[in-house]
Protein backbone atom coordinates (compact mmCIF):
# COMPACT_ATOMS: atom_id res chain seq x y z
CA UNK A 1 0.00 0.00 0.00
CA UNK A 2 2.83 2.38 0.81
CA UNK A 3 4.05 2.59 -2.78
CA UNK A 4 0.58 3.04 -4.22
CA UNK A 5 0.05 5.91 -1.81
CA UNK A 6 3.32 7.42 -2.99
CA UNK A 7 2.16 7.26 -6.60
CA UNK A 8 -1.15 8.89 -5.75
CA UNK A 9 0.57 11.58 -3.73
CA UNK A 10 2.95 12.39 -6.55
CA UNK A 11 0.04 12.63 -8.94
CA UNK A 12 -1.62 15.45 -7.03
CA UNK A 13 1.39 17.47 -5.90
CA UNK A 14 1.00 21.09 -6.91
CA UNK A 15 3.91 23.50 -7.13
CA UNK A 16 2.83 26.83 -5.77
CA UNK A 17 4.36 30.25 -5.47
CA UNK A 18 4.29 32.45 -2.39
CA UNK A 19 0.84 33.54 -3.51
CA UNK A 20 -0.63 30.10 -2.73
CA UNK A 21 -2.78 27.98 -5.04
CA UNK A 22 -3.85 30.97 -7.07
CA UNK A 23 -0.24 31.28 -8.23
CA UNK A 24 0.22 27.59 -9.09
CA UNK A 25 2.76 27.10 -11.85
CA UNK A 26 2.73 23.36 -12.55
CA UNK A 27 0.62 20.35 -11.71
CA UNK A 28 2.31 16.96 -11.62
CA UNK A 29 0.56 14.23 -13.60
CA UNK A 30 0.01 10.59 -12.72
CA UNK A 31 1.75 9.91 -16.04
CA UNK A 32 4.98 11.36 -14.61
CA UNK A 33 4.74 9.54 -11.26
CA UNK A 34 7.50 7.24 -10.00
CA UNK A 35 7.87 5.22 -6.80
CA UNK A 36 11.02 7.07 -5.77
CA UNK A 37 12.31 4.21 -3.62
CA UNK A 38 15.58 4.95 -1.81
CA UNK A 39 18.88 3.12 -2.30
CA UNK A 40 18.12 1.53 -5.65
CA UNK A 41 20.90 0.46 -8.00
CA UNK A 42 18.98 1.40 -11.13
CA UNK A 43 16.99 4.54 -11.93
CA UNK A 44 13.24 4.64 -12.46
CA UNK A 45 11.23 5.99 -15.35
CA UNK A 46 7.60 7.12 -15.46
CA UNK A 47 4.77 5.94 -17.70
CA UNK A 48 5.19 9.07 -19.79
CA UNK A 49 8.90 8.36 -20.25
CA UNK A 50 8.23 4.75 -21.20
CA UNK A 51 5.72 5.85 -23.83
CA UNK A 52 8.30 8.22 -25.30
CA UNK A 53 10.98 5.51 -25.29
CA UNK A 54 8.68 3.10 -27.11
CA UNK A 55 7.67 5.75 -29.61
CA UNK A 56 11.26 6.82 -30.32
CA UNK A 57 12.77 3.33 -29.96
CA UNK A 58 15.58 4.72 -27.85
CA UNK A 59 15.90 1.68 -25.56
CA UNK A 60 15.27 -2.04 -25.52
CA UNK A 61 12.40 -2.80 -23.16
CA UNK A 62 12.45 -6.15 -21.37
CA UNK A 63 9.53 -7.77 -19.59
CA UNK A 64 11.24 -9.40 -16.60
CA UNK A 65 8.40 -11.83 -15.92
CA UNK A 66 8.25 -15.54 -16.90
CA UNK A 67 7.71 -16.32 -20.56
CA UNK A 68 4.05 -17.34 -20.34
CA UNK A 69 3.09 -14.15 -18.50
CA UNK A 70 4.83 -12.15 -21.24
CA UNK A 71 3.12 -14.21 -23.96
CA UNK A 72 -0.32 -13.58 -22.43
CA UNK A 73 0.06 -9.81 -22.08
CA UNK A 74 2.96 -7.40 -22.31
CA UNK A 75 3.73 -3.77 -22.98
CA UNK A 76 3.71 -3.38 -26.78
CA UNK A 77 7.19 -3.94 -28.15
CA UNK A 78 8.67 -5.47 -25.00
CA UNK A 79 11.05 -8.42 -25.26
CA UNK A 80 11.36 -11.45 -23.00
CA UNK A 81 14.30 -13.76 -22.42
CA UNK A 82 14.85 -17.12 -20.75
CA UNK A 83 15.20 -17.38 -16.96
CA UNK A 84 18.45 -17.74 -15.07
CA UNK A 85 19.02 -21.49 -14.62
CA UNK A 86 18.67 -23.07 -11.20
CA UNK A 87 16.66 -20.29 -9.57
CA UNK A 88 13.39 -21.11 -7.72
CA UNK A 89 10.24 -19.48 -9.08
CA UNK A 90 9.88 -17.38 -5.93
CA UNK A 91 13.19 -15.70 -6.81
CA UNK A 92 12.66 -15.66 -10.57
CA UNK A 93 15.12 -13.57 -12.54
CA UNK A 94 15.88 -13.42 -16.26
CA UNK A 95 19.24 -14.68 -17.53
CA UNK A 96 21.77 -11.85 -17.86
CA UNK A 97 23.53 -13.71 -20.66
CA UNK A 98 20.29 -13.81 -22.65
CA UNK A 99 19.82 -10.06 -22.17
CA UNK A 100 23.39 -9.55 -23.37
CA UNK A 101 22.64 -11.63 -26.44
CA UNK A 102 19.48 -9.60 -27.14
CA UNK A 103 21.46 -6.33 -27.18
CA UNK A 104 24.21 -7.83 -29.36
CA UNK A 105 26.78 -7.85 -26.57
CA UNK A 106 26.59 -4.09 -25.97
CA UNK A 107 26.71 -3.40 -22.23
CA UNK A 108 26.24 0.32 -22.86
CA UNK A 109 22.89 -0.25 -24.59
CA UNK A 110 19.91 1.57 -23.10
CA UNK A 111 17.73 -0.97 -21.31
CA UNK A 112 14.36 -0.62 -19.55
CA UNK A 113 12.93 -3.34 -17.32
CA UNK A 114 9.45 -3.87 -15.91
CA UNK A 115 7.47 -6.58 -14.18
CA UNK A 116 4.29 -6.81 -12.07
CA UNK A 117 4.39 -3.45 -10.34
CA UNK A 118 5.51 -1.93 -7.03
CA UNK A 119 5.56 -5.18 -5.07
CA UNK A 120 7.25 -7.25 -7.78
CA UNK A 121 10.97 -7.91 -7.33
CA UNK A 122 11.77 -9.38 -10.73
CA UNK A 123 12.86 -6.16 -12.46
CA UNK A 124 14.85 -5.08 -9.41
CA UNK A 125 16.69 -8.40 -9.23
CA UNK A 126 17.44 -8.35 -12.95
CA UNK A 127 18.56 -4.73 -12.77
CA UNK A 128 20.96 -5.49 -9.94
CA UNK A 129 22.40 -8.48 -11.80
CA UNK A 130 22.84 -6.46 -14.99
CA UNK A 131 24.68 -3.69 -13.12
CA UNK A 132 26.89 -6.29 -11.41
CA UNK A 133 27.66 -7.74 -14.86
CA UNK A 134 28.86 -4.36 -16.14
CA UNK A 135 25.77 -2.92 -17.86
CA UNK A 136 25.86 0.86 -17.58
CA UNK A 137 22.47 2.12 -18.80
CA UNK A 138 19.73 0.17 -17.03
CA UNK A 139 16.47 1.73 -15.86
CA UNK A 140 13.22 0.34 -14.46
CA UNK A 141 9.56 1.08 -15.02
CA UNK A 142 8.78 -0.15 -11.52
CA UNK A 143 5.11 0.83 -11.67
CA UNK A 144 4.95 -2.07 -14.08
CA UNK A 145 2.21 -3.92 -15.91
CA UNK A 146 -0.65 -3.06 -13.51
CA UNK A 147 -0.09 0.70 -13.83
CA UNK A 148 0.42 0.44 -17.58
CA UNK A 149 -2.96 -1.29 -17.84
CA UNK A 150 -4.58 1.34 -15.64
CA UNK A 151 -3.16 4.34 -17.51
CA UNK A 152 -2.73 3.10 -21.08
CA UNK A 153 -5.28 0.30 -21.04
CA UNK A 154 -4.10 -2.19 -23.64
CA UNK A 155 -1.25 -4.66 -24.06
CA UNK A 156 0.00 -7.11 -26.67
CA UNK A 157 -0.60 -10.86 -26.72
CA UNK A 158 1.31 -13.40 -28.75
CA UNK A 159 0.12 -16.61 -30.41
CA UNK A 160 1.19 -18.76 -27.47
CA UNK A 161 -0.76 -16.50 -25.14
CA UNK A 162 -3.88 -16.57 -27.30
CA UNK A 163 -3.81 -20.36 -27.40
CA UNK A 164 -3.36 -20.55 -23.62
CA UNK A 165 -6.26 -18.18 -22.92
CA UNK A 166 -8.54 -19.79 -25.51
CA UNK A 167 -7.99 -23.16 -23.86
CA UNK A 168 -7.99 -22.16 -20.19
CA UNK A 169 -10.04 -18.98 -19.64
CA UNK A 170 -13.72 -19.53 -20.41
CA UNK A 171 -14.57 -16.04 -19.17
CA UNK A 172 -12.37 -14.30 -21.77
CA UNK A 173 -14.06 -12.31 -24.53
CA UNK A 174 -12.55 -12.64 -27.99
CA UNK A 175 -13.25 -9.67 -30.24
CA UNK A 176 -13.01 -9.87 -34.03
CA UNK A 177 -12.18 -6.36 -35.26
CA UNK A 178 -12.82 -7.06 -38.94
CA UNK A 179 -15.80 -5.67 -40.87
CA UNK A 180 -19.15 -7.45 -40.40
CA UNK A 181 -19.11 -9.08 -43.84
CA UNK A 182 -15.71 -10.68 -43.16
CA UNK A 183 -16.86 -11.82 -39.72
CA UNK A 184 -19.97 -13.46 -41.19
CA UNK A 185 -17.77 -15.41 -43.59
CA UNK A 186 -16.06 -17.08 -40.62
CA UNK A 187 -14.39 -16.33 -37.30
CA UNK A 188 -13.28 -17.97 -34.06
CA UNK A 189 -16.04 -19.84 -32.28
CA UNK A 190 -17.71 -17.56 -29.74
CA UNK A 191 -15.99 -14.37 -30.92
CA UNK A 192 -17.85 -11.05 -30.83
CA UNK A 193 -17.67 -8.84 -33.91
CA UNK A 194 -16.75 -5.26 -32.93
CA UNK A 195 -15.32 -3.15 -35.74
CA UNK A 196 -13.85 0.19 -34.69
CA UNK A 197 -17.05 2.06 -35.54
CA UNK A 198 -19.07 -0.22 -33.24
CA UNK A 199 -17.10 0.06 -30.00
CA UNK A 200 -19.51 2.43 -28.27
CA UNK A 201 -22.58 0.58 -29.54
CA UNK A 202 -21.12 -2.68 -28.23
CA UNK A 203 -21.53 -1.34 -24.68
CA UNK A 204 -25.32 -1.49 -25.06
CA UNK A 205 -25.88 -4.72 -26.95
CA UNK A 206 -23.92 -7.16 -24.73
CA UNK A 207 -20.95 -7.53 -27.03
CA UNK A 208 -18.81 -5.96 -24.28
CA UNK A 209 -18.98 -7.19 -20.65
CA UNK A 210 -20.41 -4.06 -19.05
CA UNK A 211 -20.92 -5.66 -15.62
CA UNK A 212 -17.31 -6.79 -15.28
CA UNK A 213 -14.71 -4.39 -16.65
CA UNK A 214 -11.97 -6.72 -15.35
CA UNK A 215 -12.91 -9.33 -17.96
CA UNK A 216 -10.03 -10.37 -20.19
CA UNK A 217 -10.67 -9.03 -23.69
CA UNK A 218 -8.54 -10.23 -26.60
CA UNK A 219 -8.84 -8.38 -29.91
CA UNK A 220 -7.74 -9.84 -33.23
CA UNK A 221 -8.17 -8.62 -36.79
CA UNK A 222 -6.92 -8.97 -40.33
CA UNK A 223 -3.62 -7.60 -38.98
CA UNK A 224 -2.18 -6.24 -35.74
CA UNK A 225 -2.84 -2.61 -36.69
CA UNK A 226 -6.57 -3.21 -37.03
CA UNK A 227 -6.64 -5.16 -33.77
CA UNK A 228 -4.65 -2.52 -31.93
CA UNK A 229 -6.96 0.30 -33.01
CA UNK A 230 -10.01 -1.52 -31.66
CA UNK A 231 -8.19 -2.58 -28.46
CA UNK A 232 -7.21 1.03 -27.80
CA UNK A 233 -10.79 2.20 -28.35
CA UNK A 234 -12.16 -0.47 -25.99
CA UNK A 235 -9.59 0.45 -23.34
CA UNK A 236 -10.78 4.06 -23.54
CA UNK A 237 -14.22 2.82 -22.49
CA UNK A 238 -12.73 1.90 -19.07
CA UNK A 239 -11.90 -1.75 -19.79
CA UNK A 240 -8.45 -2.38 -18.36
CA UNK A 241 -7.64 -5.98 -19.23
CA UNK A 242 -7.48 -5.57 -22.99
CA UNK A 243 -4.89 -7.12 -25.29
CA UNK A 244 -4.51 -7.19 -29.04
CA UNK A 245 -3.06 -10.08 -31.03
CA UNK A 246 0.13 -9.13 -32.84
CA UNK A 247 -0.55 -11.58 -35.66
CA UNK A 248 -3.37 -12.01 -38.13
CA UNK A 249 -6.78 -13.68 -38.13
CA UNK A 250 -5.48 -15.95 -40.90
CA UNK A 251 -2.88 -17.29 -38.47
CA UNK A 252 -5.46 -17.91 -35.73
CA UNK A 253 -7.74 -19.60 -38.22
CA UNK A 254 -5.09 -22.21 -38.94
CA UNK A 255 -4.24 -23.07 -35.32
CA UNK A 256 -7.56 -22.70 -33.45
CA UNK A 257 -10.23 -25.17 -34.46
Amino acid sequence: MRWYLTVCTVAVVVAVTAGGFAGAQTVASIMTAKLMEPNQKTAEISTEELLQILNDRTATVFDARPHLEWAISHVPGAFNVAPKPGVPMSQYVSDVNEVLRAVNGDKTASIVLYCNGPFCGKSKRLGEELVAAGFTNVRRYQLGAPTWRALIGYMEIGLEGVLYVYKNDRTAVFVDARPAEEFKAGSLAGAKNIPLSDVKKAKDDERLPMEDHNTRIIVFGKDSAQARAVAEAIAKEAFHNVTYFVGTYATLQTVIK
